[in-house]
Parts: C-alpha cells; structure tokens; sequence
C-alpha cells in the first residue's frame, strides 16, 4: 500500500504551531516530510544536465563555494507537488503578514495564481533548485528575489543524511532596526523542511509590527557533501 501523498503529508502538519514560529522568529522547521529515497531521488537527478535550465557556479561569483542548479519545465512531480500543495497555507500566513505590515499587496490563494502574477511582472523561468556543496563549501547571505514580486516564504528541504557532512549548518539572519543583527545557526535531519522569510517578516514593537530584514545562507562544510532542495514559489525573470 502506497503511503500518504505530498498533499497529504503537508495537511497533517501542525500550521498552527509552524505559523507561530514564523511570527516569532521568521523560520518554522518541520518533522521529516520526505522519506530517505524520496531524497535520494532528487540527489540522483544532480548529474542529469537534461532536467536543468541554468547551473552556477558559486564561487565564480562570489556567492560562496559550490554550486546549483535551476530546474527546467517540467519540474519533477515530487517538486510540483510540494510547491503547490505547501503555497496555499503559506499565502494565508504571508497575507497576515501583509496585513500587520500595512501592505496593501495580497498573494493569491494557489500557486497558479501567484504564476500568474509573475508571468504579468515578467517572470516566467522556474526557480526551484538543487544545491551541492563539498568540503570547505559555504553559501553567502543572501535573499532569492528574481523580479518585482517575491513571495514573502520559502523552503529549503534538507536531501542528505546528517551523517553523510559535518558543518553546513543552515544560518539566518535577522537585521533589526537600530540595534546589532542577530542570528539563527538551524541543524536539520533528513527529509526535514526549513520555511522561512525571503526578504523581510514582521516583528512586534512597540507602536505594531515592523519590518526586519532577513537574510540566510550555510555556514562552511568541515567534511562530507550535502544536498538540500530550494522551493522558492515566485518564478524568475
């Protein structure tokens, strides 16, 4: 017997308990959503030129040491469906955002729509991606915006088992109004999901909520090799 769907897995989540963590500290980590060949699925597609638009090669420019690779249409059907199936309760949450921020922007209810929204803005290229990183790699901080509209979420899936590297944990970082920055150094287990802010969240003050500035990046690998899958919902220019 098959087990439980992507759509299903997703809906068991505890989006309460996830959208309080996002609110408080612009990050939300889930229990293992993908099985361990479910990640060695998608570590196996790296190799195969065939299913990728575009490759980059991180310290060429200076983004870090590695490298990634943007998917081509048609994404694989496991990737499709964690972007669908996770994008409905994350506009929801992201819509609240833009409330607290008096944003007058609102995000569609699915992801056609939100595609739909880019395509208007220009921004038609798939941006879901493969990450791999050897010993001594790291990733800069940094935001993936690739046009005017940027979803406020994201989600890396964390591919390799924790055994297989040492270092490399995932790192966010908070830049906060008139006052010193302040970081998140996240270790994940396998198949587990990390959402967090694209750009900016939220945060409670005083006088309501402002904005803060996110960035994140991986702190540098001290051994092994890891592969983690970027699901960014906004399409690229």
């Amino acid at each position: 017997m098959d087990g439980p769907t992507i759509a299903e897995r997703l809906a068991a989540l505890d989006w309460h308990a996830l959208e309080s963590s996002l609110w408080e500290w612009g990050y939300a980590k889930t229990p293992p959503l993908l099985s361990p060949g479910e990640c060695q699925d998608l570590i196996a597609l790296y190799p195969d030129d065939a299913r990728f638009r575009s490759r980059i090669d991180m310290a060429r420019f200076r983004f870090g040491v590695g490298d990634y690779k943007y998917f081509a249409h048609p994404l694989p059907p496991l990737v499709t469906a964690l972007r669908r199936h996770a994008y409905p309760p994350l506009a929801a949450i992201a819509n609240r955002w833009q409330q607290a921020l008096k944003s007058r922007r609102r995000f569609p209810a699915d992801l056609d729509g939100l595609i739909a929204m880019c395509r208007r803005a220009g921004q038609t290229r798939p941006t879901p991606l493969l990450l791999h990183y050897e010993a001594g790699g790291y990733n800069c901080l940094h935001q993936d915006l690739y046009g005017e509209v940027a979803f406020p979420l994201q989600a890396t899936v964390f591919l390799s088992p924790r055994d297989a590297y040492e270092g490399g944990e995932f790192l966010l970082v908070e830049q906060r109004p008139r006052a010193q920055s302040r970081g998140e150094a996240i270790q994940t287990e396998q198949g587990e999901v990390v959402v967090f802010a694209t750009r900016e969240r939220p945060a409670a003050g005083a006088r309501g909520h402002h904005r803060v500035t996110m960035r994140h990046g991986v702190s540098r690998l001290r051994a092994g090799r890891r592969y983690t899958l970027g699901v960014i919902f906004h399409d690229a220019k």
